[in-house]
């Protein structure tokens, strides 16, 4: 039943696509040929990461041996390895790892790419169709045992700032949020949350913080203090990912702004960016 009504969800949103954009034989020729296209660029990709450490890998397991799904979240910078990392897990773990995709032409492309990847798309805009968004994440979250990916700060920014909608989510259905972040030894940098992506065949560490239950209700200063506590735990996650790879232990304080999650090169800025 649970499959049905997803189907029906996903139909849905491609109707929505087509009304919106059109879909002749030329766009499904498109996506015949740029989804595999798409598919293979990613995974070529990931071959190219060498994740080197995992710290805190066995908080995934904590979380769903407690609950059918949990909530992933981690800046809107750090998703090549952390989705890398997710996907992996589903072969050892009863886990579906969700990625909220927009329903228009483009979000189709992204639609179909993490479907082959072994994901599982949620369609919703955060920007355009925002409470419909939460209300499927919410659906995937209770009734499908999907464990939909949270970036708190995207898609737009500001960077290593909280928006609500992570804080939402998790109150509303009870699910733990699951703080995640990666450093890489080599990588660039890209756009507004400086998007790391990290160089062939560089070493990354990945962290994954301890699961954390948000308490409800509270009004509007509870929820201030829990985007500023996901703030802190994210900023602290990051760090030991950071130590992991340098070798060294993480520092006692966390800094109100988050480091930038890549070790620059010699006679580098650190990346470049478009």
């Amino acid at each position: 039943m649970n499959d049905s009504r997803r189907r029906l969800r996903q139909n849905f949103y491609r109707q929505i696509a087509r009304s919106e954009h059109g879909e002749g034989i030329g766009q499904r020729l498109l996506l015949w040929l740029a989804v595999p296209l798409a598919t293979w660029l990613v995974r070529l990709s990931w071959r190219c990461v060498r994740i080197t450490r995992v710290v805190g890998g066995g908080h995934l397991d904590e979380a769903l041996a407690r609950r059918p799904s949990c909530i992933p979240v981690y800046w809107h910078q750090h998703h090549v390895a952390c989705i890398a990392w997710l996907l992996r897990r589903q072969r050892e773990l009863p886990l579906r790892t969700g990625f909220l995709i927009s329903p228009s032409r483009d979000g189709e492309l992204g639609a179909r790419v993490v479907q082959r990847l072994g994901g599982h798309p949620v369609r919703g805009s955060s920007t355009r169709t925002g409470a419909l968004a939460m209300k499927e994440l919410f659906q995937a979250l209770m009734k499908e045992g999907v464990s939909p990916v949270i970036n708190p700060d995207g898609p737009k920014g500001p960077r290593f700032r909280c928006k609500p909608g992570a804080i939402l989510l998790a109150q509303m259905s009870g699910r733990e949020l699951l703080p995640m972040a990666f450093h890489a030894s080599r990588a660039t940098l890209f756009h507004w949350d400086k998007f790391v992506l990290p160089w062939p065949f560089a070493r990354v560490a990945i962290a994954v913080g301890e699961p954390w239950l948000v308490p409800r209700g509270g009004g509007e200063p509870a929820m201030a203090a829990a985007q500023a506590e996901l703030e802190r735990r994210l900023h602290a996650t990051y760090l030991q990912a950071r130590a992991a790879l340098e070798g060294a232990q993480p520092p006692a304080a966390v800094p109100e702004q988050s480091p930038e999650s890549v070790k620059r090169p010699p006679n580098s800025q650190g990346g470049t960016s478009t």
